[in-house]
């Protein structure tokens, strides 16, 4: 019949079309690797007869038999770190810090923010993050894709998400310092804080003078506020 596609025509479409499908989940599902064990506490350092098996982050794995309660357990985040110029401290725990957290696909971290202290605008570009008010008030949102804000102020016992790759900040609007404890759905979630990568990157000033709208001198002011700590010492 006129305008009827032929059965191999049929095939090759349905063949493209779940091809395409199937990219775009995998893509939606993108993440850690699944573990292929229970867990994979890591030796450190890695003695010369255990082999590099195929697992990501630290490949070296203590037999099950050797683990104890304490490989899965830390205490690291009792008290807050020590505060910045911007009243904020954070405490990031990863299997780095805490090997037990090794191939599980999550991380997290202690943040605490002083009276009126911000966590600048930042994203980690392989994490949701799920963050929990132990203490305080925090003014707390995201902005999209499209430029749209979501924020508001959240107290004790709220929680809040930020999607994965979402600029996101925090400040606390509270008379006392308040605390979030936050939960990444990545054991590497990454981050990039927008005022370090923006004027702490070297990009060229002619590009920031066009983009901000900024003199020579003000660009010349935020780059030695946003370089890089070892070349502010060089500098100073």
């Amino acid at each position: 019949m006129e305008g009827e596609m032929c059965p191999r025509t049929k095939i090759g479409v349905l063949v493209i079309t779940f091809l395409f499908f199937l990219n775009r989940s995998h893509k939606i599902m993108a993440s850690d690797p699944d573990p292929v064990l229970d867990f994979c506490i890591p030796y450190t350092p890695k003695p010369e007869s255990v082999t590099i098996g195929p697992l990501s982050g630290l490949h070296w794995c203590k037999n099950a038999s050797e683990a104890t309660a304490d490989d899965f357990i830390f205490s690291g985040i009792k008290s807050a770190g020590d505060f910045k110029e911007s009243g904020f401290s954070a405490l990031s725990i990863n299997p780095t810090a805490f090997p037990g957290l090794n191939t599980l696909g999550m991380s997290f971290v202690r943040a605490d923010l002083d009276v009126g202290g911000i966590n600048v605008p930042h994203f980690h570009p392989r994490a949701t993050e799920v963050a929990l008010v132990l203490e305080g008030k925090v003014y707390s949102g995201f902005v999209d894709s499209a430029n749209r804000i979501y924020a508001k102020v959240i107290e004790k016992g709220e929680v809040m998400v930020f999607p994965r790759g979402l600029v996101h900040f925090q400040m606390n609007v509270g008379d006392s310092p308040a605390t979030i404890y936050g939960s990444f759905n990545s054991q590497n979630p990454g981050l990039q804080r927008i005022p370090a990568a923006v004027f702490g990157s070297g990009i060229k000033e002619e590009l920031l003078k066009k983009a901000f709208g900024l003199s020579g001198e003000q660009i010349d002011e935020m780059r030695r506020k946003f370089r890089p700590k070892e070349e502010r010492e060089t500098h100073s």
